[in-house]
């Protein structure tokens, strides 16, 4: 069993590698020196954002349970952080679009490091508004760092290519390499050095906090629209307009929140896919290798944006088709190909086998995804009310989550699968549309669209 997981961590970083250590000048961008030291403090800064998030993933569940909560209790604790994410979520984002995202991205740092400091209490209430706070946090982790990175880019006058430069590297350290490391120091914390489940929580406040000072002492303010005189509900109807009367950005909320559904339902699937009768598998392991599949498709990402053909538009099509076909594995094997065996025999079956080589396959999409979808933002996306409009992309991604997560023993896995596989393929018609307008121009400016403003005449 062993042997096959490790043979598959080791085909996949001997891919990446090679990747990496082969590009040529067609793969890479000639940039400035002004340019490499903004992009590489914004990669430490990003870096050690993640690695306050990935430390503490894999021992929530864990650091519930050892406080003697049941399934139930943890479930309404998870309920609470993707509700809070979508309830604040648009909130904070509007803030940050108003008051600024360099604030917003200490505001993150503040609000995850009290989160964290609430693991130490094993009191139902005092862990509920941890999740709440954790929920507040993630909305900005997704929207006011990216925002304030587009932004500050335009503002320095560089090259709009290069931001493609800075998304692919950050999702290649900050969700492929960091999260490879924080799980293993986090392993080591908890198993190895026995400093208990909540030891990552405190490794990853002491990494916000250093994050935070750099931001403190190196980041400047920027702002979307810095107008006065409109309050958050008027920022919020400026920002449903701006969906509604562009179908490039409805298309790109559409296909985002399609695709990151069917992402965080996976999380909650691998699992028992990959152990059917309670088997014992290394978790931490194939979590490590999932995040090197990721790697590999950040890698493959740059080397694609890096080329002015294809277009993000266009392979985006096919990684969609991919990710489809890669979730319906599960159906496949135990369905028609392999009888699903109900003994616990302590090996991994044929379909345990090839259901994992299609897991890889589908988290090599998630690294071309992030990228791809950042570049894809930040030219549709109004420059205005960038933050505002991200946040509003994850509240149809964040009932879809809670919808799942109170459902989840209701449904058989293949059924769940089945329905991931199907978003996943929806998502492609919606990115074979969004290639077919993207070179239409906007009929509407920001400013026409600004409720504020005179009413066009039809």
């Amino acid at each position: 069993m062993e042997l096959f997981y490790l043979m598959v961590f080791g085909a996949l970083a001997a891919v990446v590698a090679a990747l990496e250590l082969s590009k040529n000048n067609k793969d890479r961008i000639n940039t400035s020196p002004a340019f490499n030291s903004f992009k590489n403090n914004y990669l430490i800064v990003y870096s050690l954002m993640m690695a306050g998030d990935w430390l503490q993933g894999p021992y929530v569940y864990y650091l519930y349970s050892t406080y003697g909560f049941g399934k139930g209790d943890i479930g309404q604790l998870f309920i609470a952080g993707f509700g809070s994410s979508m309830v604040f979520g648009t909130i904070v984002g509007s803030l940050a679009d108003k008051q600024g995202r360099r604030r917003a991205c200490v505001t993150y740092c503040i609000t995850y490091i009290l989160s964290c400091i609430t693991k130490h209490s094993p009191e139902y209430k005092v862990l509920m508004v941890g999740r709440v706070l954790g929920g507040i946090a993630t909305s900005l982790l997704f929207s006011a760092f990216e925002s304030w990175l587009v932004a500050e880019h335009n503002k320095r006058g560089f090259e709009q290519q290069w931001l493609s430069l800075t998304f692919s590297k950050a999702i290649f350290l900050g969700n492929g390499l960091v999260a490879i490391v924080s799980g293993l120091f986090g392993n080591l914390l908890v198993d190895s050095l026995s400093l208990g489940p909540v030891a990552p929580f405190d490794a990853a406040a002491c990494f916000l906090a250093i994050g935070m000072a750099i931001i403190l002492s190196s980041w400047t303010e920027n702002f979307g629209d810095p107008s006065e005189n409109k309050d958050l509900l008027t920022q919020f109807r400026g920002a449903a307009i701006a969906i509604a009367s562009d179908e490039k950005i409805a298309l790109l909320g559409a296909i985002q929140s399609l695709f990151e559904g069917s992402m965080y339902t996976f999380v909650f699937l691998w699992t028992p896919a990959l152990s059917p009768n309670d088997e014992e598998i290394p978790h931490g392991f194939i979590f490590a290798t999932f995040m090197l599949a990721s790697m590999l498709g950040s890698s493959l990402a740059s080397r694609l944006m890096a080329r002015s053909s294809p277009r993000v538009e266009s392979y985006m099509q096919i990684v969609f088709v991919i990710s489809s076909a890669s979730l319906l594995l599960p159906i496949v094997t135990n369905q028609f190909l392999v009888a699903p065996s109900k003994e616990k025999d302590g090996s991994i079956s044929f379909a345990v086998c090839l259901q994992l080589l299609g897991f890889c396959t589908f988290e090599a999409c998630v690294g071309i995804f992030w990228p791809s979808i950042m570049k894809m933002r930040s030219q549709y996306i109004p420059e205005e009310a960038r933050s505002t409009i991200m946040n509003f992309f994850r509240i149809p991604l964040n009932i879809f989550v809670c919808v799942v997560l109170y459902n989840v023993d209701a449904f058989p896995i293949t059924i769940m699968f089945g329905m991931c596989s199907i978003f996943l393929f929806v998502a492609s018609i919606l990115q074979r549309r969004l290639m077919a307008i993207s070179d239409k121009p906007k009929t509407e400016s920001w400013t026409a669209m600004d409720p504020e403003a005179e009413p066009l005449n039809d």
